[in-house]
């Protein structure tokens, strides 16, 4: 008889989650708890009006580093839990280790927060080694993937990304844990190679967005080149068949876009440039005139996938949330928009934080999480959004048919 998902995780190999069918899909009571606090009105109406609904996976709902939330990010079990909540594009934050081995995490140089390399025996490795609070200076550390072999990386335990700068011992600076966030799920999760990911998530039925992460050393490194590393991300889904259009490789570097394009075109025409122009001086999302980006000649070499924060595709107008003038001269220039990240900001009744900047005015209760992804999806047009707790996405999608 076939194993349902549940038995399978009773399977487990040493380092990976491998289950025998993509999981059933739940939202949880979240979604409705949102819909619930939004204003009476169409979309409230509507929203509610999808509660039977059966949950189904969808490809506009993207686990940004799985479900991290509550889940430490970049763990089986993290991409397990969005799976379950229907995000059908799941993502691996690219890096490498010492011996070039491609693995999942947010930076290289972030283990001292989403890890326990302080307290290990290999916390000697840290380029910067722990020093504690004093005074009006906060507790430090910096620590790499690139100081560690694949077999070392794969000793440490990982956990909710945090760190408590007033600390006095390394043990102190494990906690600092956001209060919105928790360390409910953070036993005994896992880490994972970049080839694993790719394993778990086709498993899972998920199609795949894996993000190239800027080094934190000189390249080259060891005699790898950038090229090199844009190439084996590449690479290790060619070795597992996955098929070209199931992948949307990312960077926020237009050369890794630029050489996808050129060098691997089925996977380059899908390449998502994730766009900083925010940090570009004088930048404001709302004048044409301060745009560093050309959209029109993006296009023209080949990019057909920008991915700006959310705050840069809205603004307000006569107190409501519309398409920013950002949004629509990149939709106008052809360009396809995803965008980062729905539920990273916690409660929103201080009116949320950078990712809500541009309408924080509106910004009053957890209820504007619907409010602007309704936005978003109809009236910018976005084909996906990155969300640190998928189900919220995903009943957006089920509901309005995305």
């Amino acid at each position: 008889m076939r194993r349902t998902f549940a038995c399978a995780l009773l399977a487990l190999s040493p380092t990976l989650l491998i289950a025998d069918a993509a999981p059933h899909v739940s939202y949880g009571p979240r979604p409705a708890y949102l819909i619930d606090k939004l204003p009476e009105g169409p979309l409230k109406s509507t929203l509610q009006a999808c509660a039977a609904q059966t949950p189904a996976a969808s490809t506009f709902s993207i686990g940004h580093r799985g479900a991290p939330l509550l889940f430490p990010e970049h763990t089986v079990e993290s991409h397990v839990a969005a799976a379950r909540m229907g995000a059908g594009i799941l993502e691996c934050d690219v890096t490498f280790t010492k011996d070039l081995e491609l693995i999942c995490r947010h930076a290289q140089n972030d283990l001292h927060t989403t890890t326990d390399i302080l307290t290990s025996d290999l916390a000697a490795t840290c380029v910067t080694p722990f020093s504690p609070a004093t005074g009006d200076t906060p507790a430090t550390a910096e620590c790499r993937t690139s100081e560690l072999t694949l077999a070392e990386f794969r000793t440490l335990t990982p956990k909710m990304d945090s760190a408590d700068d007033t600390a006095a011992t390394p043990e102190e600076y494990q906690g600092g844990v956001a209060g919105y966030r928790t360390t409910l799920y953070a036993d005994h999760a896992r880490t994972m190679t970049h080839a694993e990911s790719i394993a778990l998530f086709k498993s899972l039925g998920a199609k795949f967005t894996p993000e190239l992460k800027s080094p934190a050393v000189d390249m080259p490194f060891n005699g790898f080149t950038q090229a090199d590393y844009a190439q084996k991300l590449i690479d290790e889904y060619k070795a597992a068949g996955i098929p070209p259009s199931d992948v949307w490789p990312q960077s926020f570097d237009l050369q890794d876009i630029l050489y996808w394009i050129e060098n691997e075109p089925e996977f380059g025409k899908q390449a998502v440039f994730l766009d900083a122009s925010y940090r570009a001086g004088g930048f404001d999302h709302t004048d044409p005139a301060t745009f560093p980006l050309d959209f029109a000649e993006l296009h023209a070499n080949g990019v057909n996938h920008l991915a700006p924060p959310i705050w840069m595709l809205l603004t307000i107008e006569d107190g409501r949330i519309v398409p920013s003038p950002y949004a629509t001269e990149a939709k106008a220039a052809g360009l396809n928009l995803i965008t980062w990240t729905l539920e990273r900001s916690g409660p929103l009744a201080s009116g949320g934080d950078w990712y809500f900047q541009s309408v924080a005015d509106l910004t009053k209760d957890d209820s504007m999480y619907y409010q602007m992804l309704d936005v978003l999806a109809q009236d910018v047009g976005v084909k996906g959004v990155f969300s640190d707790w998928p189900a919220t996405v995903t009943y957006y999608a089920n509901c309005m048919g995305l």
